[in-house]
């Protein structure tokens, strides 16, 4: 791929999942209306404020046991779109586990810069140090999120209250993204390429796991391998985790499903 030899068109493509998975439509309301009936199926530590602003809040699902791990999963959708409430259903796998979860929302752009979004799971963060005890919630947080959140996950892994994390289908370098028609919302500027490129800074030396679909757009799978390699160079802990077959969406069953692949790997990391 020779980025500088593409039209507007074909790079806006190469980042585009929705249009490259014909039935993301179908795929997409099959895990909110599943994600709605496991909001509904635990009701009792939804809509916590975390910050002043709308988006900030938090979904806790707590696990019988106060001390038994957490999955913090950060919703995707290009830092642009969806909520945590369409993706609840994706902590299904680990919850079945006894492992208790929440998902953190955040503004979405262009409301919030991507500065301004990283701060925000980071205050998400510092809150559930502070009060995820008083909801039941006291063990190791494993962070992880697919596509933007998979982003978030490399860029917030060095908070303190995180002990590891898992990156699914991420997004590791923003240059070309503001190539593309991400950025007419995002309006990156070269320090926010420089600052919160994951690919661009120093690596975290936490364990993190990487994980992408072989049906997967090739920037994507470019990104992940290449941030699986410069850690691997450096020794530091985490798989890379190819899911034969899986695009952008049905990588996501995998943490749905209580065996899935990405379910086992996240029982690894806590």
């Amino acid at each position: 791929m020779n980025w500088g030899m593409m039209t507007k068109a074909e790079r806006d493509a190469a980042y585009n999942n929705t249009d490259a998975v014909k039935n993301s439509a179908e795929l997409n309301a099959a895990r909110i209306a599943a994600s709605e009936a496991f909001r509904k199926a635990h009701p009792e530590h939804l809509d916590l404020r975390y910050g002043p602003k709308e988006r900030n809040v938090w979904d806790l699902f707590p696990a019988k046991d106060a001390n038994a791990p957490c999955l913090v999963f950060i919703h995707g959708g290009y830092w642009q779109r969806n909520s945590r409430d369409q993706f609840a259903s994706l902590i299904a796998g680990v919850h079945a586990h006894g492992w208790a979860a929440g998902l953190p929302g955040y503004t979405l752009a262009p409301d919030a810069s991507l500065t301004e979004i990283v701060a925000e799971i980071n205050t998400a963060l510092d809150w559930l140090a502070a009060n995820g005890a008083a909801h039941g919630i006291n063990g190791k947080v494993v962070l992880s999120g697919w596509s933007a959140g998979g982003h978030l996950t490399a860029q917030c892994l060095g908070h303190s209250r995180v002990s590891a994390g898992m990156a699914v289908s991420g997004v590791f370098e923003l240059g070309p993204i503001r190539d593309t028609y991400l950025n007419d919302k995002m309006q990156f500027t070269d320090a926010e390429l420089a600052t919160l490129s994951p690919l661009r800074l120093p690596m975290i030396k936490k364990p993190l796991a990487i994980t992408y679909g072989t049906a997967e757009l090739p920037p994507l799978v470019a990104d992940s391998r290449a941030l699986h390699e410069k850690r691997a160079a450096q020794h530091l802990p985490g798989p890379l985790i190819p899911v034969a077959g899986a695009d952008h969406f049905t990588i996501t069953h995998e943490l749905r499903d209580a065996d899935g692949i990405l379910t086992r790997q996240l029982l690894l990391l806590a």
